[in-house]
């Protein structure tokens, strides 16, 4: 089946395209200043760092302790506060940490006063939760989205409070 030309022009001329100017001549300058700009640029960022890292000596706080500094053997003490000190988290709550988790969620349940719907279940990436089973603690931390348990907290930074 043949397919009609429904053009009424059936000649495609030149005038059909808008001319395009194209620059003939690139100016040298650029062909300079660009390169030397990104080389000056590049020793610039080495040479300036744009953070100086935080020691732990500038920690003025002596009651508290990064989680990584916990040796193993270790024992917790009461009103340390322990994991990441450097972010403020929006949740808090006390209860006593055991192990398992609320219906398959979370390492960790936090019992709370009020019976089983007050529970939480927890789980870190910053703090070994292991450390701190059977203690009566406050956990900061974020909440995370949940199917089967009713609060599901991201542990940041635990305080031992017995």
């Amino acid at each position: 089946m043949d397919i009609p030309n429904l053009a009424t022009n059936s000649t495609i001329t030149n005038n059909s395209v808008p001319n395009l100017k194209v620059p003939k001549k690139i100016n040298k300058t650029y062909l300079i200043i660009i390169p030397i700009a990104i080389i000056f640029g590049f020793i610039i960022s080495r040479v300036l760092p744009t953070k100086v890292p935080v020691l732990d000596s500038d920690i003025t706080d002596t009651n508290t302790k990064q989680a990584a500094k916990i040796i193993e053997g270790e024992e917790v003490k009461v009103g340390v506060t322990y994991g990441n000190l450097s972010k403020n988290f929006g949740d808090s709550a006390m209860g006593t940490i055991k192990l398992g988790g609320v219906n398959g969620e979370g390492t960790h349940t936090l019992i709370r006063e009020g019976g089983k719907t007050q529970n939480a279940a927890l789980t870190s990436s910053v703090v070994d939760l292991d450390l701190f089973v059977d203690k009566k603690v406050e956990v900061k931390g974020e909440t995370n989205d949940s199917n089967k348990a009713g609060w599901f907290m991201d542990v940041g930074s635990i305080k031992i409070l017995e």
